[in-house]
């Protein structure tokens, strides 16, 4: 679907005399394109195409310029560039393009995908208020809201997203945000973030959501009626596992209420180094996730067939439990898939011995193919501490333990080939 980019990102960079290159008034631009090109800044003197990378923390300014706090200002990316910690001309040309593919007003760039999350968190939230979160999804994200928030006066409530009976009972007098994940890390349930969004709404909750797994390739959360859509650009948004950082993009005076308190004093900003491998990321995103996607379907039907696997867990396979909203939810189903064997523990040993060409390692979203085992009991004790019907409804996705794949753009016959040698 085309997006105007007038309505949704300046193609002025307020900040410099260089300007982002002019198209007709008006005219659509795809979404493809806009990975491309959004907030793309022509170097005004060298005519470079690629972005530059600005360095320096500091930058000059006319007396009477900027401001000496953050209280008070209405929006921050309207001042001039002043110190790096609160924009960076590097950093905020990554807003642009991530605001641009969420279809957002605006977007805050972080240092990690957990930073985006505690500025959320910590702007949305204060003493006496009460948070709902899915309890299955990123372990930091989990463990932060556990074991963090109630020290700080927050209420919190963990429940399973996909049955909305419970989400509706969930909520409180005080019920101020919910956070979710879809699909959620790393067991790929759903969450129909429609139907969230309105629940939350009608008691006048904010919604996020952590579409780090979709990416805006498969999901845009903000088009389904979530407030706040975040994402971990170190996986699949950076694509080449070479650089940490995070987002959270949504409605102007949303991100610029985070902007003015997480992002100018919880100090986590995002090196300008960073933000530049990630837009050379972006760049190639859509045909990235497109292929992994591809490949991925194929490796799930492969491993639905191997006679060492018990299980197979994958959006876009129709044995999904949630594959009709996977459908309506996802324009493709993401390069991530999950298999269970009889004995978790020997196979991980097995794996991590003979695989040639996909990696046992932690993470996802890279380049090369990645494989590692999440064993349920470990998660539980670490992370999620869920019991009787929530452990029931994980154990139903995960069993005793699920080995996670995020599929590379390796040739599929040869992931193929790799994983079946390593698994008989």
């Amino acid at each position: 679907m085309p997006l105007n980019r007038s309505s949704t990102i300046a193609v002025v960079d307020r900040h410099s005399q260089a300007t982002a290159r002019p198209h007709s008034a008006g005219r659509p631009l795809h979404w493809e394109t806009l990975a491309l090109d959004a907030g793309l800044v022509i170097d005004p003197t060298t005519k470079a195409i690629a972005p530059n990378i600005s360095m320096s923390v500091n930058n000059l300014l006319a007396p009477g310029d900027g401001a000496f706090s953050a209280d008070g200002v209405e929006d921050l990316t309207a001042l001039p560039y002043l110190y790096a910690r609160w924009t960076n001309p590097t950093v905020r040309q990554l807003e642009q393009r991530m605001a641009a593919l969420e279809g957002a007003d605006d977007a805050l760039a972080t240092a990690t995908g957990l930073a985006a999350i505690a500025a959320t968190f910590l702007t949305c939230l204060k003493a006496g208020d009460h948070v709902i979160i899915s309890d299955v999804c990123y372990a930091g994200a989990s463990e932060l809201a556990r074991r963090i928030l109630p020290d700080y006066g927050i209420e919190v409530t963990a429940v399973n997203m996909s049955r909305l009976d419970a989400v509706a009972a969930a909520f409180r007098p005080n019920t101020r945000l919910v956070h979710c994940e879809s699909p959620c890390n790393p067991i790929l349930r759903l969450t129909d973030l429609s139907a969230v969004a309105v629940l939350a709404h009608q008691r006048g909750a904010l919604v996020s959501v952590d579409s780090t797994l979709a990416t805006p390739v498969a999901t845009r959360p903000l088009a389904l009626g979530v407030d706040l859509v975040i994402h971990s650009l170190t996986k699949f948004i950076n694509g080449h596992g070479d650089a940490l950082g995070g987002i959270v993009c949504g409605r102007k005076e949303l991100i610029e209420k985070i902007r003015s308190r997480a992002g100018v004093y919880l100090g986590a900003s995002l090196s300008a180094q960073n933000a530049w491998l990630i837009m050379r990321g972006i760049d190639t995103l859509f045909p990235r996730i497109r292929a992994v996607s591809e490949s991925a379907i194929q490796v799930a039907r492969f491993l639905c067939d191997h006679p060492s696997v018990k299980s197979v867990t994958y959006p876009g396979l129709e044995t999904h439990p949630q594959h009709a909203l996977a459908r309506r939810q996802m324009n493709v189903f993401g390069g991530i898939l999950t298999f269970q064997t009889d004995d978790p523990q020997k196979m991980a040993v097995q794996l991590a011995g003979r695989l040639r060409l996909v990696h046992y390692a932690f993470s996802l979203g890279h380049q090369r193919s990645i494989v590692v085992l999440l064993d349920t009991n470990e998660m539980m004790k670490a992370t999620y501490e869920l019991q009787g019907a929530q452990l029931g409804d994980y154990r139903a996705f995960a069993g005793d333990g699920v080995f996670r794949i995020s599929v590379g753009l390796e040739s599929v016959d040869d992931i193929i080939d790799d994983l079946d040698q390593a698994l008989r």
